[in-house]
């Protein structure tokens, strides 16, 4: 197990070693990728036709206005013309912010059931590699998937790798919604898993969604919650120049901060940003509405900043980390772009470090019957007082509401 506090040699070592896989990352990609240019995607041809549509003779609104604006347009309509812009604009509604969510998911619905019937005549296109029809068939079967019983999908994206949010819970009614950011790696494909769930975001999100509904604060109260996996945003692919950066994290952070600014009613948010999805928390820290009251990481790289202060955010900032995870070994640094930045479980980050024990590895934190995924539920719904932190201290319970004078059993 390695120490929170890093010594001044294996620091330098960390750095050289920094600088040598940049350069063998340098020799062998190239410092900017040659990448093509395609045509108009979906998601950017139902924009389009949506910016010149009418609806009895009104012009659409811009499908990048605020949330408010778009809102108040969609309560100005009937239920018949609602749909009627569902089925005449899937994309462009169904990842809508200011959208109503159940229009939303009916949107994606009938967009997920277009973006089918395109892999499925795919699979027998003869101008493709066997590889390309196998590919094809994969994602056809994923959307199936995606359109079966009664999936809430929040936004969807066939494009590229393809970008994805799905629901749990009910987002009209919650008075606590977790939201769950992603690292890397994630896209359509990997978005759920059969073997090792809890390690892609549905299966996070259903263990959390379970978590929390039977935290003993939760079931006290009666509170209603709804988790969102999100992978709305493009991540990283692998490991290499674009996980290394904040790019790809720059981007994610405008999405999130989006999505965040349009969730209906007024309940508080925390975040849970895995790995490098802590990297779009920490990008996208600084402009967060006040609603969200926690950040928590697991398994981080860095929150680009050299401490919790420096994020310029009300919300509590949590940390952990298993001790079997490997990326405690990465240089937490930042040179030239490159890295991102002072170690969040640290003494020097400053935030509220957490137990992890039984989290299996880099991907296991959110595994049932760890203490990773009861800490993360405990903040879910609120229970500050129940949360374990870290060397059977209380220390990361200092100065929050009802905090125990002593650690939990």
């Amino acid at each position: 197990m390695t120490s929170f506090d890093s010594s001044p040699t294996l620091n330098a070592w960390r750095a050289l070693l920094a600088l040598a896989v940049v350069f063998v990352m340098l020799a062998t990609t190239g410092w900017t990728a040659v990448r093509s240019h395609p045509g108009k995607t979906a998601l950017q041809a139902s924009l389009s036709a949506w910016e010149h549509g009418h609806m009895n003779g009104r012009e659409l609104p811009d499908p990048d206005a605020s949330p408010t604006r778009l809102a108040r347009f969609f309560t100005s309509l009937t239920a018949q013309q609602r749909t009627r812009l569902a089925h005449r604009y899937p994309l462009a509604v169904g990842n809508m912010n200011g959208a109503p969510v159940q229009l939303r998911y009916r949107a994606n619905h009938i967009a997920l059931d277009q973006a089918r019937k395109v892999e499925k005549k795919r699979m027998h296109d003869s101008r493709l590699t066997p590889y390309g029809k196998q590919e094809a068939g994969r994602l056809m079967h994923r959307f199936e998937a995606l359109m079966s019983g009664n999936r809430h999908i929040l936004a969807f994206d066939p494009g590229g790798s393809g970008r994805i949010a799905e629901v749990f819970g009910d987002l009209d009614t919650a008075q606590r919604v977790s939201i769950i950011v992603p690292g890397v790696d994630t896209d359509l494909l990997t978005f759920q898993k059969t073997n090792k769930s809890y390690s892609a975001p549905v299966g996070m999100a259903q263990n959390l969604y379970a978590a929390e509904n039977t935290a003993k604060s939760a079931t006290d109260t009666g509170t209603r919650t709804a988790v969102i996996a999100w992978a709305d945003y493009t991540a990283p692919g692998g490991l290499g120049i674009d996980s290394a950066t904040a790019g790809r994290a720059e981007a994610g952070a405008v999405r999130l901060n989006a999505l965040l600014r349009a969730l209906p009613g007024t309940s508080q948010i925390a975040l849970f940003c895995h790995s490098y999805g802590s990297v779009v928390c920490g990008v996208a820290a600084h402009e967060l509405p006040t609603r969200v009251t926690d950040i928590a990481v697991a398994g981080s790289p860095g929150m680009r900043a050299s401490n919790a202060a420096h994020l310029h955010t009300l919300a509590r900032v949590w940390a952990m980390r298993d001790a079997d995870d490997w990326i405690q070994d990465v240089p937490y640094m930042e040179v030239g772009g490159l890295g991102h930045g002072e170690d969040p479980v640290s003494r020097a980050f400053g935030a509220r470090v957490l137990a992890a024990k039984d989290a299996k590895g880099h991907t296991g934190y959110f595994a049932s019957g760890t203490d990773s995924l009861a800490n993360f539920a405990d903040i879910g719904v609120g229970a500050y007082d129940a949360v374990s932190c870290a060397h059977d201290t209380d220390t990361c319970r200092q100065g929050l509401p009802d905090a125990p004078a002593a650690g939990r059993a």
